[in-house]
C-alpha cells in the first residue's frame, strides 16, 4: 500500500544521493550560527579592487564574540563544499568553467584575477566561496533541526546551475533547498525570501519550472541584474525605486513577508538578508538606516517564527565598512527579542511541524 511507495521513494531518495560530510551531526551545545575564518578573501591588497570588505563575515564574528554572544566553542565550523556536493546543481561544464581565471575574474568582478594562475585563484577566491556554500548547505538541515539558523556568509543569489555574476561563483541558496528536498523528509516546500537590493536571479533560474518553491523578491528595480527572464519566477514581486526609505521599505517587507507566507505555508524559509540597502552602498542605490536593516531582518524572523516555520538566514550583498557592525546588532537583536536562542528543533520533537509523507 501507500506505506510501500513511501519506503520505496525513500529508498530511492537514499541510492541517488551522493555520500556528503554537510549533513553530519552538530553538537547541541551549539548555536546554529555557521561559520569558518576561511570565508575572508585576503589576497595581496587585490580585494581592495572590489567595492567591498573581503573580511566582513571575520568580523561579524569578531563583533559578536565581543559582546559574549559567541565563543569559539559554541560556532559551527563550516565545510567547504566537495566537487559532488557542487554537482547537486552545477553542471560539470559550469565547473569545468571556473577553473580559467578569465572566467572567474568575470563573475567576481575583480579583473586583475584574470592575471593569476588558477591555483592562486581556485585558494584564494574559490574556496573561500565554497567553504560559504558548504555554510549555507550545513545550516539547511540546522534550521530544520533547531527552528533557524544563520550562516554568516553565503546568500550568491546571481549564480544558478550553469553561470555565475555579481560575484556569485557558485549557487547556495539552490544547492541548500536541494539538499534538503532530497535528503529531509517532510521538507518539500520552500519559500525564498530576497531582500538584497539587487534581484536574485541565480535562483530563480533555477526554480523557474519548480512549483515547490515559491519566490518573494524585493529589489531596486533600475539597477543590476535587471534580468527580465528570470522575474517570470518571482511569485511576488517587490519593485523598488531609488533612494527608497526606512518607513516605506519596512511596511513593504512586513506586507509582502506576511502575504507570501500566508499564500503558500512552507517547511523552510530561506531569507537573503542583503545589507547592500544601506544607505550610502554604492552599487543598492536605497536609502535605509543601520536600525532600518535591523528591524527588517526582525519582522521576517518574527514572521517565520510565528508560524513555527523553519528559517535560514544568509548574508548576501553589502560591503561597506559599516556593515559587518550592523549584522552582528541584527543578530543581537533577534537574540534580545527572543526570535533565537533556546529554541528547541524537532529533536526533541517538540518543533510544531507535521511530517509530510514523501510520496
Amino acid at each position: 500500500g501507500n506505506e510501500d511507495t513511501v519506503k520505496e521513494t525513500l529508498s530511492i531518495k537514499r541510492r541517488f544521493s551522493h555520500p556528503t560530510e554537510l549533513y553530519a551531526g552538530v553538537p547541541q551545545t551549539c548555536l546554529p550560527i555557521v561559520y569558518h575564518p576561511d570565508y575572508n578573501i585576503t589576497f595581496m591588497g587585490l580585494e581592495k579592487l572590489h567595492p567591498f570588505d573581503a573580511g566582513k563575515w571575520g568580523k561579524v564574528i569578531l563583533f559578536l564574540k565581543e559582546e559574549k554572544f559567541l565563543t569559539d566553542g559554541n560556532i559551527v565550523e563550516a565545510l567547504e563544499a566537495t566537487e559532488e556536493d557542487l554537482l547537486v546543481v552545477h553542471t560539470k561544464r559550469y565547473l569545468n568553467r571556473l577553473k580559467w581565471s578569465m572566467v572567474v575574474a568575470t563573475i567576481t568582478e575583480i579583473p586583475p584575477l584574470m592575471f593569476l594562475p588558477n591555483f592562486l585563484v581556485q585558494r584564494k577566491v574559490l574556496r573561500p566561496l565554497r567553504t560559504q556554500t558548504g555554510g549555507t548547505i550545513m545550516a539547511g538541515k540546522l534550521a530544520v533541526d533547531r527552528g533557524w539558523a544563520i550562516n554568516v556568509g553565503g546568500g550568491f543569489h546571481h549564480c544558478s546551475g550553469n553561470r555565475g555574476g555579481g560575484f556569485c561563483a557558485y549557487a547556495d541558496i539552490t544547492l541548500a533547498i536541494k539538499f534538503l528536498f532530497e535528503r529531509v523528509e517532510g521538507i518539500s516546500r520552500a519559500t525564498i525570501i530576497d531582500l538584497d537590493a539587487h534581484q536574485g536571479n541565480g535562483h530563480e533560474r533555477d526554480f523557474m519550472d519548480d512549483g515547490r518553491v515559491f519566490i518573494m523578491d524585493m529589489y531596486n528595480r533600475y539597477i543590476y541584474p535587471g534580468d527580465g527572464f528570470a522575474k517570470r519566477a518571482i511569485k511576488r514581486k517587490v519593485e523598488l525605486d531609488w533612494g527608497t526609505e526606512d518607513s516605506e521599505y519596512l511596511q513593504k517587507v512586513e506586507l509582502h513577508s506576511e502575504g507570501a507566507l500566508n499564500e503558500v505555508r512552507p517547511d523552510i524559509i530561506v531569507y537573503n538578508a542583503g545589507t547592500d540597502i544601506l544607505d550610502g552602498d554604492p552599487l543598492g542605490g536605497l536609502c535605509i538606516s543601520p536600525q532600518g536593516i535591523v528591524k527588517r531582518d526582525e519582522i521576517v524572523f518574527r514572521a517565520a517564527r510565528r508560524r513555527g516555520i523553519p528559517i535560514l538566514m544568509v548574508t548576501s550583498g553589502g560591503y561597506q565598512k559599516k556593515t559587518a557592525r550592523i549584522i552582528a546588532d541584527s543578530i543581537l537583536n533577534l537574540h534580545q527579542q527572543g526570535l533565537i536562542g533556546e529554541i528547541k528543533g524537532r529533536q526533541e520533537g517538540r518543533w510544531p511541524r507535521k511530517a509530510k509523507w514523501l510520496g
